[in-house]
């Protein structure tokens, strides 16, 4: 009879264990938030900023007209110019995804992946490893028509009262043959804290 209130017991507070949807780490509760929710926790650069300018220049470079037919793009890491380590890859990934979910644009292999890719071939073709009618030929890539480059830059001032960062980011779209900029646009970001 015992083993089997105990079971009960033990059944009961599995349940109602399970029934706790906010998890605890130590005696702190963690919860999700809305990953648009305008993140305000410092004046540094956020995830409301990454999406703003990815948003911004997604819509864009897409109404601009530049891009018909789907032409293939090569994506550059933004560049920082800023004092605060910011992660520009995450910027340029997501205006790559946007950019790709729109259909306006096929995208090439960029800098860091282009090592990547020329080992796969090495790989493919020159291992012995793979059946010869499923490798992948050398010679096959598709070149860039364009390629998009950028900068994030700030100016930070200071009083004794408060704190103001300005950032600006820059994007261009830059013809690969001729070395036109076929399109640039660029988003303004102010936060200002009190102290």
């Amino acid at each position: 009879m015992f083993v089997r209130i105990s079971s009960i017991a033990l059944a009961v507070l599995l349940v109602s264990g399970c029934a706790n949807n906010s998890p605890v780490l130590g005696n702190k509760n963690i919860s999700y938030g809305d990953t648009k929710a305008v993140e305000t926790v410092t004046n540094e650069f956020g995830s409301t900023d990454l999406q703003m300018i990815a948003e911004s220049m997604t819509r864009s470079l897409a109404q601009s007209g530049v891009l018909q037919g789907r032409p293939v793009v090569q994506v550059y890491d933004v560049k920082n110019k800023t004092s605060e380590y910011i992660d520009t890859r995450e910027i340029t990934t997501s205006i790559k995804t946007q950019l790709m979910k729109t259909g306006a644009a096929r995208f090439a292999s960029d800098n860091n992946a282009m090592d990547s890719q020329v080992d796969q071939l090495k790989l493919q073709n020159q291992s012995g490893l793979y059946k010869k009618s499923t490798v992948a030929k050398t010679g096959n890539m598709i070149a860039a028509k364009y390629r998009i480059e950028g900068s994030i830059s700030s100016i930070v001032k200071r009083s004794s009262d408060y704190k103001d960062v300005f950032y600006k980011f820059s994007l261009q779209l830059i013809d690969v043959e001729s070395g036109l900029a076929e399109w640039m646009d660029e988003k303004e970001i102010r936060k200002t804290t009190e102290r």
